[in-house]
């Protein structure tokens, strides 16, 4: 530290005059230089003690910045580096894709195809637990192995969305997370307005606020028809008499999807799927209890709907459903808000995919029961009034003139192909699953 006495002020005649006498300039220079020390010697602390106070808040806002986006420990670098990788996108003209419900049925095949085509994938599962969770991380072991990181979290979690599309530019959602299941809704309602509702809102807020907002293709569902009658089912009929609360829940994502089509520009289509089934399918659909009963020797429940009718499905197989969900992506048009802002109009879409040809129940436990090589004990009930309806049947023509949609598999082929995964998951006498 400078000695302020010594050399900012000297007392030599020569260097600075005073009409003063010695004495009193050599006493006024110790009381100055001693007061001014003090004064000094205080500002220093002050200023050491504004400069430690700084220092710690900026230390605690980087904490807290490094914690909330990343950027600070090394775990968290890593985790940015590796959804970042995942994104890349390896094809010409390729699609950054956010798949929500990643780790479920048709978001892990949709990822898998979408990243072997090219394009870069990320995933987002909160791997809730209505039916075996250890069935959605072999999934995402598989996705893992093919370069696809899914990262855990729930999209009420606007957060962590966020945070995300902090790390990548995503041009396109597929927007599968969902609670689904009609019977369930009985027993857990609020998990499907927490899901369906909430969390497909958080998501739209999260897009239409995207800078530049990414095109969205999300799962509604056949569903919707509910009462309808007028066969096959067309995307122009009445979807205003639901028979179920899962049914109302994709209906009222329609509606609102199309509110933020509107208000904000984002290019939104919506895709109403009938009966997807086939390998890593889902534990609560029938085929895939069946198929674990029989083999277990447990007798299994077919409904039948009023006056005995066999119930029917548009059973349409997983390969199916994601060339339409594919060919929805690559049609899907921009959107045209920025940072929440409508510039201009953009594409509002809704199509079916089935597979237009419906079969009866007990046609499909018949087609199990030869590649099982085992007989169903089967016990046929009255459907009962949990929103379930008799029959389903699509009619495609829309998605085959905007996309080219056709789906290939009969029931036969694809159950086949169920079947043979089944067995080697599972084992011969398939281990009890929720």
């Amino acid at each position: 530290m400078p000695n302020f006495e010594e050399d900012d002020f000297p007392s030599t005649p020569g260097k600075f005059k005073i009409e003063r006498s010695h004495h009193l300039h050599h006493g006024f220079g110790r009381q100055f230089s001693r007061v001014f020390s003090s004064t000094s010697t205080m500002l220093i602390w002050v200023l050491f003690l504004i400069a430690l106070t700084v220092s710690f808040l900026s230390f605690q806002t980087t904490v807290h910045t490094g914690r909330s986006y990343g950027y600070l420990s090394w775990a968290d670098r890593k985790w940015e580096r590796e959804v970042r990788v995942s994104a890349q996108i390896q094809r010409p003209h390729g699609m950054s894709v956010l798949v929500t419900g990643a780790a479920g049925f048709v978001g892990s095949h949709v990822a898998l195809a979408l990243k072997k085509r090219g394009d870069g994938v990320v995933g987002i599962d909160n791997f809730n637990d209505y039916y075996d969770p250890s069935l959605k991380q072999a999934r995402k072991a598989m996705l893992k192995r093919h370069g696809i990181m899914v990262v855990e979290g729930d999209i009420n979690d606007a957060k962590k969305l966020n945070k995300l599309f902090d790390v990548v530019v995503f041009t396109h959602v597929m927007h599968l997370a969902a609670q689904a299941g009609v019977r369930y809704a009985m027993e857990n309602p609020h998990s499907y307005v927490h899901s369906n509702i909430a969390g497909l809102v958080t998501l739209l807020e999260v897009c239409k606020s995207a800078n530049p907002q990414p095109s969205i293709v999300w799962a509604s569902s056949s569903s919707v028809y509910g009462l309808n009658d007028q066969v096959p089912f067309s995307e122009s009929d009445r979807t205003d008499q639901p028979a179920s609360l899962y049914a109302a829940t994709k209906k009222a994502g329609e509606e609102i999807t199309h509110t933020y089509n509107h208000i904000y520009g984002l290019s939104i289509t919506g895709l109403r799927f009938f009966t997807v089934y086939g390998p890593w399918g889902r534990p609560d659909m029938a085929y895939f209890s069946f198929t674990r009963n029989i083999l277990q020797g447990k007798p299994i429940t077919v409904y039948r709907g009023k006056d005995r009718v066999d119930l029917a499905r548009d059973f349409t197989y997983i390969d199916d459903i994601v060339k339409g969900c594919l060919g929805s992506l690559d049609s899907s048009g921009k959107s045209t808000g920025s940072g929440g802002r409508k510039r201009g109009p953009a594409p509002y879409r809704i199509f079916n995919l089935g597979n237009t040809s419906p079969v009866t129940v007990p046609n499909l436990v018949g087609i199990l029961e030869k590649h099982l090589k085992m007989k169903a004990k089967k016990h046929f009930v009255d459907m009962p009034g949990n929103g379930d309806v008799p029959f389903t049947h699509a009619n495609i023509s829309a998605a085959q003139n905007e996309f080219g949609y056709k789906p290939t598999t009969d029931l036969e082929t694809g159950l086949k192909k169920f079947v043979r995964w089944y067995l080697s998951y599972y084992g011969y006498h398939g281990k009890y699953v929720n």
